[in-house]
Parts: C-alpha cells; sequence; structure tokens
C-alpha cells in the first residue's frame, strides 16, 4: 500500500507540473506540447532543488515504466479519441490521399530510411531497419493543434490525422518484424520474404477485423441505452479491450483500436448515440487525452536523463538528415497520384509529419540484447526531439509563409 502512495504521489507531481505548464502555454498561445518537452528536458538535465520532483522524474524514466505508461495506457486512449474526433465522413472523402500516405509512405519511408542507415550510418541490417520503422510512425498532435488555431483547411488537418492513424499500425508491425525477425527471413531468402509478407498481412488485416468485430458488437450494445455514463464506460472498454485481445491473440491492437473506433464513433454514433451523448463523450475524451498527452510530452523531455549523446553527435546529424529525406521522398511520392494536393500543402504536409511518444516507447520496448539497442535508443530520442522541438516551433511560420492560414474549412 505504501509503494502504491509513493508512485501515485509520483505521478500526481508530474501531472501537476504539466498542468502548470499546459496552462503558461495557453495563456500565452503557444503550442502546450513543445512547452512540456522543453521543461521535461529542463528538469531532465538540472536537479532541481526539490526532491520529491526529482524522484517523481527519476521513476518516471524508468524503461518499463515509460514503456507502460505510453503504450499500454496512454495509446488506447489516444487512438480511439482520435477516431472518434475524426468523422468518417471526412476522412473518406481525402481516403486516396491517406491511404496513399499511410500505406505506400510508410512503406517508402521504411524502405528509404533503412536502407541509407544500413548504407551511411554503416549499422547492422537489423539495427537499421528496426531504427527505420520507428521513424516511420508520425505523431501530429502539436501540428494539428496549430492547424486549428490558424485556420488550415479541414482537408490537410484530416489527411494529417488519418495518416498518423494508419501509419503508427503499421510501423508497429514493421518494428516487430524487424526487430525480432528479419535476420532469420534474410536467411530463408524469398522463403522468408514470404513469411514476413504473411505476417505483415497477419498483424494488420487480424486487427482490421476484430477492431470491425468489437466495434460493431459495442455499437449493438449502445442502441439499447441512452445513458451516456455507461455509454462512456462502453467507449473505454472498447479502447482497451481491442487493444488487449488483439496484442493476446498476436494480431495489431493498434490498427484493431482505430477499426474498431471508427465503426463504433460512425455506425455506433448513428444508430444509438443521442446528441447528448454524443457532447459528453467528446468532452470526456478530451479531459483524458489532455491528462495523457500532457504526461507524454513532459517525459519526453525527461527521457534525455538516460540518453548519452557524448561522442554520437555525427551520428546523430546524418540520422536526422537521412530521416528528413525518407519522409521527403515517401510523401511526394506517395501523393503523385492526387490533384487535391497542390505543392504547398505537400510541402506543408512533409514538415508536418513529426515523430513522438510511440517511437520513443517501442525503442524502449527492445529487449537488453538487442544489438545496438543503445544506438537506437541515441538516435530515435535525438530526432524525435528535433522534430518535436525545431520543426514544431517552425510549423507556425511555415504555414504562414506559405498562405495555408485562415482558409474557408471544406466539408
Amino acid at each position: 500500500m505504501h509503494q502504491f502512495n509513493e508512485v501515485f504521489i509520483q505521478l500526481l507531481i508530474l501531472l501537476g507540473i504539466s498542468i502548470t505548464v499546459i496552462g503558461i502555454s495557453k495563456h500565452l498561445k503557444q503550442p502546450y506540447t513543445i512547452a512540456l518537452v522543453l521543461v521535461g528536458l529542463v528538469l531532465g538535465i538540472v536537479d532541481v532543488p526539490f526532491s520529491l520532483v526529482n524522484e517523481a522524474a527519476a521513476f518516471a524514466t524508468q524503461s518499463e515504466v515509460f514503456q507502460a505508461i505510453i503504450i499500454s495506457l496512454f495509446l488506447p486512449i489516444l487512438l480511439g479519441d482520435a477516431t472518434l474526433k475524426l468523422p468518417f465522413h471526412h476522412l473518406y472523402a481525402y481516403r486516396n490521399e491517406v491511404a496513399g500516405i499511410a500505406l505506400v509512405g510508410t512503406f517508402l519511408s521504411f524502405l528509404v530510411i533503412g536502407f541509407a542507415t544500413y548504407y551511411i550510418l554503416d549499422l547492422p541490417i537489423s539495427v537499421a531497419f528496426t531504427f527505420a520503422a520507428l521513424m516511420s510512425a508520425t505523431d501530429p498532435i502539436s501540428v494539428i493543434s496549430i492547424f486549428k488555431s490558424l485556420g488550415v483547411s479541414q482537408k490537410l488537418s484530416t489527411v494529417m490525422e488519418g495518416e498518423s492513424l494508419f501509419n503508427d499500425g503499421i510501423a508497429v508491425v514493421l518494428f516487430q518484424i524487424s526487430s525480432v525477425y528479419l535476420l532469420t527471413y534474410l536467411e530463408l531468402g524469398w522463403e522468408g520474404f514470404g513469411n514476413g509478407l504473411f505476417m505483415f498481412l497477419k498483424f494488420s488485416i487480424g486487427g482490421a477485423l476484430l477492431g470491425v468485430l468489437l466495434g460493431f458488437i459495442f455499437s449493438q450494445i449502445v442502441r439499447l441505452y441512452d445513458d451516456y455514463p455507461f455509454e462512456i464506460a462502453i467507449s473505454a472498454l472498447l479502447f482497451f479491450g481491442s487493444y488487449f485481445i488483439a496484442e493476446r491473440i498476436g494480431v495489431s491492437g493498434v490498427i484493431a483500436v482505430v477499426a474498431g473506433g471508427f465503426v463504433f464513433g460512425d455506425y455506433g454514433g448513428k444508430i444509438g448515440m443521442s446528441e447528448q451523448t454524443r457532447t459528453n463523450i467528446n468532452t470526456f475524451w478530451d479531459v483524458i487525452t489532455l491528462i495523457a498527452n500532457s504526461l507524454i510530452f513532459l517525459l519526453i523531455g525527461l527521457e534525455i536523463r538516460n540518453i548519452s549523446f557524448e561522442g554520437n553527435w555525427h551520428l546523430i546529424a546524418l540520422a536526422i538528415f537521412i530521416v528528413l529525406i525518407g519522409r521527403i521522398v515517401a510523401l511526394f511520392i506517395s501523393t503523385l497520384h492526387t490533384k487535391q494536393l497542390n505543392q504547398k500543402e505537400r510541402i506543408l504536409l512533409n514538415w508536418g509529419g513529426l515523430k513522438g511518444s510511440l517511437s520513443i516507447a517501442l525503442a524502449l520496448s527492445l529487449p537488453i540484447e538487442f544489438e545496438g539497442r543503445d544506438t537506437v535508443l541515441i538516435l530515435t530520442f535525438s530526432v524525435v526531439l528535433f522534430s518535436l522541438i525545431f520543426q514544431g516551433l517552425t510549423i507556425k511560420p511555415l504555414i504562414k509563409q506559405l498562405n495555408l492560414s485562415n482558409t474557408s474549412n471544406e466539408t
């Protein structure tokens, strides 16, 4: 009981710091996610004269704690909330753009970054492609909030958010294949390629089918009730249930949550939710995701305690350059087929493809015996920091420079 109280107090301290930073950021009308990362960096580097704060920071940056908070607790919440807030008809209207970037673009990014890392940084092939998988996931939370504050078109917000929802699941599957099975598959040649393709399809399609099934079942349940507290509880059970059942049976939990959330939010919303229920569900998840994001971005900054940059600056600079080039190649090739995106919009989507907490959490999940684990951690953390701080702080000036703000929202 005493240990539980200690853990709770430490999380409460971190939450108090996070909410304070968010309040100040909102007052100054600045992206709170970037402010949280910067404050986390300061707390990670400097020993503040408050032992409880130092203890809380040390606790939160333990590898297993970070993974548990990000992957097991907050990831289903953030994915589920995003599916409820992103109307399916908006996503369907830009399905070609979302599918192109999330599917073709993620694979291209994976291949370009993987081969470039292997040949330029001279890392073992499993390490190179594990890093590439981590860099294929995007985290547009701060970018979307900037889009909304500046009146960037609904089209760009939808495409960016839709890409993130689907490429997270693909990136997780590619990470699992690269970090565990890649060497075995390479030794098997074409048979290994077939095995890898089968595993990818099993993870992705299996996760999608499970999510659709659970989303349909839970939609039928809410159809029987007009009781928003109960329906909110049902939505939480769907998000966490989809994720953990999927992981338990060996398919993608991320894709299961996304598929289930879309079915529940669109189909379930039409057949079983009153306007009052919709309003209250959205309000509830707004609060929960604010808490989740507040801790996530603070934790990213705090992770600097576990990273040693000494002697790795050349490697880090090359890694950042490779990831930027990989994103450019992937985005521009994967959107060649569409006429709905002009050149300015492509530039903005390219620069807005920030990396975030999922990449770090997955990197931390690598077993200690994984060859090159420390290198993957250093490179991943460095790219995520560069992405969130440098790209995050320059996205607003870029929007204004491209004259993409204050456009009329599209329906």
